[in-house]
């Protein structure tokens, strides 16, 4: 695993498919927090508390774990660190019982060209069903957590039913979870992919394109460090273009 420092508060873990973000509160050695965005793929546990440490942090300073959404790439390390530090997972309401493992998540509609970029990914990832967090604290869309001097909650439905982004204005800093990503071949940003509703997602872009981020942080790959709001929006309009120039077929009202 990859740990990358992003800002002085904040550092990127990089797994093989997909990431996770740690944010820390607090001045150095006194009163710090540590709070996860994501938890990686099932296995994760043990190489994110080592990365703690290797941090100059205990791992019991890890309060929180915020999910983005359900996915094993994001949710399958949870209960791990969970169990290593103490921390509470929370995630959107929608998402909670499939996270909390009570009803299967619904797989993505995936389109024929993603098909084969997704069984390359799930080739990477460890087979089989991933530890379930003891308890899952349910999130809504305008929640605010304890995070960043704030930390707001975006619910940005379609990549599943309970995907949301968090946003801490305080820092211009946004983490999107899947719902935005960035290319592997040139960096641009662009609306994610492996969708429950693609067309869900073309309107879900719209909120985080809003928010006045300095910094924006993906599920999968590299962020945004500088001048993240002017990157989402341009990404939004080519996503309107495209959906305009193929007579508005994926089109879905705000």
């Amino acid at each position: 695993m990859d740990v990358v420092k992003l800002h002085p508060r904040l550092h990127l873990l990089r797994f093989p498919v997909g990431q996770a973000y740690l944010w820390r509160d607090g001045a150095a050695g006194h009163g710090e927090e540590l709070t996860l965005i994501d938890a990686g793929p099932a296995g994760s546990g043990a190489a994110i508390a080592e990365a703690v440490t290797a941090l100059g942090r205990h791992p019991r300073d890890v309060r929180r774990v915020v999910l983005t959404h359900f996915h094993e790439d994001h949710a399958g390390g949870a209960a791990e660190v969970a169990a290593l530090t103490g921390a509470e997972v929370l995630t959107h309401r929608l998402d909670a019982p499939h996270v909390r493992g009570e009803v299967p998540g619904p797989p993505p509609v995936l389109e024929e060209w993603e098909r084969p970029l997704h069984e390359r990914a799930a080739r990477l990832l460890p087979p089989g069903d991933f530890t379930r967090p003891a308890g899952v604290v349910e999130l809504s869309d305008g929640d605010v957590l304890d995070v960043g001097g704030g930390a707001h909650v975006v619910h940005v439905p379609g990549h599943t039913l309970g995907s949301v982004a968090l946003h801490l204005p305080r820092y211009d800093v946004l983490f999107t979870g899947d719902t935005v990503a960035a290319s592997p071949v040139d960096g641009a940003v662009m609306p994610g992919v492996f969708h429950l509703d693609g067309r869900q997602v073309l309107t879900a872009c719209h909120r985080p394109a809003a928010l006045d981020a300095e910094v924006a942080c993906f599920g999968h790959g590299e962020p945004v460090t500088e001048g993240a709001a002017r990157a989402l929006r341009a990404a939004v309009d080519r996503a309107d273009r495209d959906v305009a120039a193929a007579g508005g077929a994926d089109r879905v009202p705000d």
